[in-house]
């Protein structure tokens, strides 16, 4: 392991050149270096969230009257109207609360199964 570290000095200079085409070939290094990690953020982190956005977006313009619908906060309760950028959930007999559309977590078909 020391040898390591005492030849670490002698690479790194022999890496170096000392050439101005080192130079330039250490620029372009760096670029591809800086392009990989720009492609590796692209793909694990940009890529999946605009989908799920997307996905997002598709799920609340295809509320209908009838649907389950979960909020952010864990109300749920059942849509009996849709207007243009709220949703009013009945959460119970006779009590209805009204949401803006972007609170809405999930949503489920109003035919649910009563077995257990």
């Amino acid at each position: 392991m020391m040898n390591l570290f005492s030849k670490l000095p002698i690479l790194l200079g022999s890496l170096e050149g000392g050439s101005a085409a080192g130079g330039s070939g250490q620029m372009v290094t760096t670029f591809i270096t800086f392009g990989l990690v720009i492609l590796i953020f692209y793909f694990l982190i940009i890529r999946p969230q605009n989908k799920k956005q997307k996905e997002a977006k598709k799920m609340l313009e295809a509320i209908k009257k009838g649907d389950k619908a979960v909020t952010i906060g864990g109300i749920h309760g059942t849509v009996v109207a849709v207007k243009d950028t709220t949703v009013v959930v009945k959460v119970d007999d006779n009590t209805k609360l009204e949401f803006t559309k972007s609170a809405i977590a999930s949503v489920g078909t109003g035919e649910t199964s009563t077995a257990k």
